[in-house]
């Protein structure tokens, strides 16, 4: 009886479905501080406990200076409140706290800043998603170009 018992447990651990208790984005997207805005690329890593998580994020953009637009980087942790058991995806909302640098040419600037957001990610095939994200980066210290910075990124998702 207790093999039986052992292997319906072990069998359930195996071919149950669980949910992703950690996870890894790439993304590509746009700031709109400036006009024509610029590409913005970084990568994401979180882990959460049921509907309340922890990110950190590393983003950066290019800077022009032949259009006078600078580089922006930032570096934040973020906490995350999410819904889970939703079919096809999942919604969040996040806030975090994090580091800021700006550069053209020989100027720079860092400092504190905060940011708010948003998205959803979406059920692909197994592990993998598709992730929509909006954020809106208050700088908080320093002399940049920009106090606000809106960011909407897309990006590949690998749960685990």
């Amino acid at each position: 009886m207790n093999i039986r018992l052992a292997a319906l447990a072990l069998a359930s651990v195996l071919f149950l479905p669980s949910i992703a208790r950690a996870d890894m984005t790439a993304f590509l997207g746009r700031n709109s501080a400036d006009d024509d805005g610029s590409i913005a690329r970084g990568f994401a890593f979180g882990a959460s406990l049921l509907v309340i998580g922890f990110e950190f994020e590393y983003a950066t953009t290019s800077e022009d200076v032949s259009e006078a637009r600078p580089s922006f980087r930032t570096i934040s942790g973020n906490a995350v409140f999410q819904t889970f058991g939703l079919p096809g995806f999942q919604l969040y909302f996040t806030t975090g706290v994090g580091n800021y640098r700006e550069r053209l040419a020989s100027d720079e600037t860092s400092g504190f800043l905060l940011n708010n957001g948003g998205g959803v990610k979406i059920n692909l095939a197994g592990p993998l998603r598709a992730r929509v994200d909006y954020r809106i980066f208050n700088v908080q210290s320093g002399e940049p170009r920009h106090t606000t910075v809106h960011r909407l990124y897309g990006g590949i998702n690998l749960a685990f």
